[in-house]
């Protein structure tokens, strides 16, 4: 679980406080767990929207479907990230979908549970803010990103943004693990997969970064904010 990831605040431990373990060999948690297969749905556009989850293990994409069916990736979370959050303020029917990209173990809050936890918990309120806040930021960085930089800018651009907010530190190197797929990468920027394969090579043949199916590598990551213009 990456310990600088944006959903968490240093003061808080979300996973004890959503899904306490009870004492005893064998006993259920407080809060529903619920596992899903590799492409199951945690939920769908226009079910009922009156919990929030909390990823305990696996990975969850986050998306809308467009004219024709056409897939719209809106965000790609990890363990300790929560999703479905809108139930919190008035969203009573789901206007996106969420689904295992792998084998995934959730935690079920409903609305009413966690407004309790808030009123338990006054961290708590914080850490939702926190939530709302970067989502949104994140939403009007990638608009503006496809309004004023091309396809290559766009992709390089987000390569900084994952090393930055989910990469480790190795040594002078920045790691993110489970590192995506070529075609994820070219929804979230809104680019083909042969232009994210292209950009990568690039990248790799300049000796910025390396990478394979399960990791990135960001060897420079200056060098790899220079491509962009972008301070690192």
């Amino acid at each position: 679980m990456e310990t600088n990831s944006l959903w968490f605040l240093e003061n808080i431990n979300v996973t004890s406080i959503f899904c306490p373990q009870k004492l005893g060999a064998g006993a259920l948690d407080k809060h529903t767990q619920r596992k899903f297969k590799k492409g199951e749905y945690v939920y769908i556009p226009n079910e009922q929207a009156d919990c929030m989850y909390l990823i305990s293990e696996g990975r969850v994409k986050v998306g809308a479907y467009g004219d024709a069916g056409k897939e719209i990736t809106k965000a790609i979370l990890n363990e300790g990230e929560v999703f479905g959050e809108l139930s919190l303020i008035g969203e009573e029917k789901r206007r996106d979908f969420a689904y295992a990209m792998e084998m995934t173990t959730v935690c079920i809050i409903t609305v009413a549970e966690m407004k309790s936890l808030m009123k338990e918990y006054s961290g708590l309120q914080l850490f939702m803010m926190k939530i709302m806040g970067n989502r949104v930021l994140e939403i009007e960085q990638r608009l503006e990103s496809l309004v004023f930089r091309d396809s290559r800018t766009r992709i390089v651009e987000y390569l900084l943004n994952l090393a930055k907010k989910k990469g480790q530190r190795v040594g002078y190197e920045t790691v993110v693990r489970r590192f995506l797929t070529h075609q994820e990468i070219a929804n979230l920027t809104a680019t083909s997969r042969q232009t994210v394969t292209t950009v990568l090579n690039e990248l790799r043949t300049k000796n910025i970064i390396t990478f394979n199916r399960k990791r990135l590598l960001v060897r420079d990551l200056e060098a790899l904010g220079k491509e962009t213009g972008i301070k690192a």
